[in-house]
C-alpha cells in the first residue's frame, strides 16, 4: 500500500496537468473550438491508459464528450477520475473490507 501512495499523487499532477490542457481552448477564442477536435479523442485515449476496465472506458467517453461539446471543457473530469478512483472509491472498499 505504501508504494501505491507516491504514484497516487503523480496521477493526481498528471490529472490536473491534463484539465489545464483541455481548458486551454477557453484561452484562445474562435482557434479553441478547433482544438477540441484533436484534444477530445486524445483525452478519451488518455483516460483508458490512466484507468484500466470499465471505469476506464466509461471515464473516457465522459472526457470525450465533455471535450467535443464546447463550453464544457471547464469540467476537470481526469481530476474528478482520481478522487473517484482514490478517495471515493476507496472509501467503499474499506467499509465493504
Amino acid at each position: 500500500m505504501k508504494a501505491q501512495k507516491p504514484t497516487r499523487y503523480k496521477k493526481l499532477v498528471l490529472s490536473i496537468f491534463l484539465d489545464l490542457i483541455g481548458c486551454l481552448s477557453f484561452a484562445i477564442p474562435g482557434i479553441g473550438e478547433f482544438t477540441d477536435v484533436i484534444w477530445a479523442p486524445a483525452s478519451a485515449w488518455i483516460m483508458t491508459k490512466m484507468y484500466k476496465g470499465q471505469q476506464g472506458k466509461v471515464a473516457a467517453t465522459i472526457s470525450f464528450i465533455e471535450e467535443a461539446i464546447p463550453g464544457l471543457d471547464i469540467i476537470p473530469t481526469f481530476t474528478l477520475m482520481w478522487f473517484y478512483t482514490y478517495v471515493f472509491n476507496a472509501k467503499k472498499e474499506m467499509v465493504k473490507a
